[in-house]
């Protein structure tokens, strides 16, 4: 297995601007992104995980961002809302938790499976095909929990693989992937950072932290990678970061501020974000 991994966690259309500008920042100060042996995305992180990886620079991804030329508009009601909480909140146990999520996304009065694919495929700009075999996107099995992890050789389409890790259960239905119904990767750790394992340098890239409900989150998954002998960088919203992306993740009118968030806050960890990523050169 390769050396370093980079891992793109989920986050919503805010969280996906703020990751954008930590992307720009880091490689507008030095650190080489492209040398990552694989790239894991989820949700957000699979969208433009596959844009980075089919060669649009991270300052690209960033400046549409602050256009508002990647948004999508994702109605959220109060009862979906409510609906998710009930389902993910309902156990302790962290299998019992996604299952329950599963179940309720499965059931829930939701539109056609068409709309996930329509609202997805403009944000892939232009990405048809998977852009090599270093990408790897993670998506949830909504009857049984199973997190899967998706590339070039499960025999599944670019957006097939993208639409089945940002299904988002309640919001958008499962939708189905090879003869399986596919929900949000995010459902059981926003970022999977433990999919990483066996790389010896990891830098994640967590818009949130955790997910809802008895999962581990993306500071405990680092810290498993890193008590096996793996070098993690972990990066997720600070302070001003969280106050500019505001708690409504799906809001259109954050994306700006958001990812200047995210550039300043990347500008100011390079240095030492990079002093490990090269460390294997």
């Amino acid at each position: 297995m390769g050396s370093t991994a980079l891992v793109l966690g989920g986050g919503g259309p805010v969280g996906g601007a703020w990751m954008t500008g930590v992307l720009a920042g880091l490689s507008e100060a030095g650190v080489d992104l492209t040398r990552a042996d694989v790239v894991i995305g989820t949700s957000a992180g699979a969208i433009f995980g596959s844009r980075l990886l089919a060669g649009e620079p991270a300052r690209e991804l960033y400046e549409r961002q602050l256009a508002g030329a990647d948004g999508v508009n994702l109605r959220v009601t109060l009862r979906q809302t409510l609906r998710f909480l009930w389902a993910a909140l309902g156990s302790r146990d962290p299998q019992r938790s996604v299952q329950r999520l599963g179940r309720t996304a499965l059931k829930a009065r939701t539109g056609p499976e068409s709309e996930v694919f329509d609202a997805l495929r403009p944000l892939l700009h232009d990405v048809a095909d998977w852009p090599g075999p270093a990408l790897r996107i993670a998506a949830v099995d909504a009857l049984s929990g199973r997190l899967a992890a998706f590339d070039a050789d499960s025999g599944v389409t670019l957006l097939e693989a993208v639409a089945a890790s940002s299904a988002v259960p309640v919001i958008w239905p499962p939708v189905t992937v090879a003869g399986r119904r596919w929900m949000d990767g995010g459902s059981r750790a926003t970022a999977n950072i433990h999919l990483a394992r066996g790389h010896h340098h990891v830098l994640a890239v967590a818009p949130i932290p955790a997910a809802v409900g008895p999962h581990p989150s993306a500071g405990q998954q680092a810290a498993a990678l890193a008590a096996d002998g793996a070098h993690v960088t972990l990066v997720t919203p600070d302070r001003t970061a969280r106050r500019a992306m505001g708690r409504d993740m799906t809001s259109v009118a954050r994306l700006p501020a958001a990812a200047r968030a995210g550039h300043a806050q990347a500008t100011a960890l390079a240095a030492s974000v990079d002093a490990v990523w090269r460390a294997e050169r």
